[in-house]
């Protein structure tokens, strides 16, 4: 009774929270026609200006205004967006060390530039963190011609990247990258012999996209650099050949799926050391003593693989080697392997090459990793359900932040099935019906398996659509592109797309370039392409007549 009272006079703490970032919003306002009054070399200049008050001793808070307007201003000239009142609150939930929720198709990428320009100005270096290659290269295009026309530089982490160009990023006054680049350069920059080799300087502010992915569901995975030891790839074939006659009888274990775990039975011991005796693998003593504790690892470990790991769902056979799928994104993790013979066991499985097994030399959690930042903020769609978890481990406060007008979309029930096929059967019917229409449809699946389950059952009902899982992996861009386009059909595991662009309406000039790519004759191209251009705006019109996108 007293909470709801209180909450009735003082509102919640997301309102008071704010209330008080919103009331610097009419502050920075009054600054914008001082700013569009200033030619492009002036504008530039303020950068300069503001590094200098900084350098003699002024509070940057007092600052934060007219640096705001500025980025505001620059980016109304470079890229053609003005940010909004809500974008600026977020641009100063993200400088208070916050984690700014704001919904999809709000714009946190360019949200982001205001609160990288402000921090950038201290001249300690400010890390964007996304979470692939892709998204990292996009934004420090994009952005990187606003930081550039504000006179800072812009830098991008990359695999495949030499030191030099490592050290030349880092040194920027903005870097992008994902949070494995950044984590792995740091396990590898505490690995060298002197500090002119280090390619990282010292933290200062991180700003994580889809925090929530990086800090809550990715927190406790670890970062492992790692070196060879001796190759016992036959010894891993030798009990590979034995764990797989045992797992056909599917009997002599018992395993838990919920603990990730598995274990031999005493019958099933009995018939594993006997096999093991016939292989010529063991030759003193039982399975159990102590001179076979190494063979008991590698049947263990096999036992896991043939019982705990499914193709197509935590890894897919690629190029004669097994990559592991990543269970939050659905995207492959190429360069990464379980350990402790875990991998080389999938590999003796799968009859591939095995390579050798690794030793551990470094290693880093992303909790641990992040955690070392003096200024940490982040932005997502969805925190508000791990508020809690962000408080107690990252001492993080969640914002929720408003949409700039009321959200059009239309969130209805969840619907409940006894049984799979069921749902399948119901999903496949309901985008059947849907593609009649022509509305575009984006189908989110939790594995590879499921997505392509589902892409059999369209191609019975005679439904063209795109399948984007880790198969895929470098076609995400192209797919992704089209997945907004008129009478699309997109199907995705788990956020294979997340945090890319997904514009109603397909990307019009790539669907275009693509249509008349094979026509020679210059006048039948043009009349090709008005033709295509007609048709697009045609269907573009039906589409917003439905309502949007489903």
């Amino acid at each position: 009774m007293f909470g709801s009272l209180a909450r009735a006079l003082f509102g919640t703490a997301n309102e008071r929270s704010l209330k008080a970032f919103q009331r610097r919003v009419p502050e920075i306002n009054a600054l914008e026609p001082q700013m569009q009054a200033l030619s492009d070399d002036a504008l530039r200049a303020r950068t300069d200006d503001f590094r200098a008050r900084i350098a003699a001793g002024e509070a940057p808070s007092k600052i934060l205004p007219e640096a705001f307007a500025v980025c505001r201003e620059a980016s109304r000239r470079v890229l053609g967006m003005r940010h909004f009142d809500v974008q600026l609150v977020g641009g100063m939930v993200l400088d208070a060390g916050k984690i700014a929720e704001m919904r999809t198709g709000e714009g946190k990428t360019l949200v982001a530039t205001l609160a990288a320009y402000f921090s950038a100005l201290q001249g300690k270096g400010v890390h964007v963190v996304t979470v692939n290659d892709y998204l990292a290269r996009r934004d420090a295009e994009e952005m990187g011609r606003l930081y550039g026309f504000l006179g800072l530089k812009t830098g991008v982490i990359v695999s495949n990247m030499s030191d030099e160009e490592r050290r030349e990023a880092y040194a920027a006054d903005v870097t992008y990258g994902t949070n494995n680049e950044f984590g792995f350069d740091y396990l590898r920059d505490n690995m060298k012999y002197g500090l002119s080799e280090m390619v990282q300087r010292p933290f200062y502010h991180a700003i994580v996209d889809e925090v929530d992915s990086i800090l809550i569901d990715e927190a406790r995975t670890p970062l492992i650099i790692s070196g060879p030891t001796d190759d016992t790839s036959e010894l891993y074939r030798a009990v590979d050949a034995v764990v797989a006659e045992l797992v056909k009888s599917a009997q002599h274990y018992e395993k838990d799926e919920k603990a990730r775990s598995v274990i031999l039975t005493e019958q099933g011991a009995d018939v594993v050391e006997e096999a093991l005796r016939d292989a010529g693998v063991l030759s003193d003593g039982g399975l159990y003593d102590l001179q076979n504790v190494a063979v008991t690892h590698h049947v263990q470990q096999s036992l896991r693989a043939y019982t705990l790991y499914q193709r197509d769902v935590e890894y897919i056979v690629r190029d004669g080697k097994v990559v592991i799928i990543d269970e939050f994104t659905g995207r492959m993790m190429d360069g990464r392997r379980y350990s402790d013979g875990l991998h080389q066991a999938l590999e003796a499985k799968e009859k591939v090459e095995i390579e050798p097994e690794n030793q551990t030399l470094a290693s880093i959690t992303f909790q641990n990793y992040f955690r070392l930042y003096p200024k940490l903020s982040g932005m997502t769609g969805t925190a508000m359900t791990e508020a809690d978890e962000f408080a107690e481990i990252y001492k993080l406060d969640v914002v929720e932040i408003p949409t700039n007008v009321p959200v059009a979309r239309i969130d209805t029930d969840d619907e409940i099935y006894i049984t799979a096929r069921e749902k399948f059967d119901a999903v496949a019917d309901l985008i059947s019906k849907v593609a009649a229409t022509r509305q575009p449809v984006l189908v989110g699946t939790t594995s590879i398996e499921k997505s392509e389950h589902l892409s059999a059952l369209l191609k019975k009902r005679g439904v063209p659509h795109q399948v984007l899982n880790a198969r895929f992996h470098e076609m995400e861009s192209q797919i992704v592109a089209q997945a907004g386009a008129s009478g699309s059909i997109t199907i995705a595991t788990n956020m294979a797309g997340r945090g890319t662009d997904i514009k109603l309406g397909g990307n019009v000039e790539m669907l275009i370039k693509q249509q008349i790519a094979a026509i020679e004759d210059e006048d039948e191209r043009a009349a090709r392409e008005a033709e295509l251009r007609a048709k697009v705006a045609e269907d573009h019109e039906r589409v917003k007549s439905l309502g949007g996108s489903s």
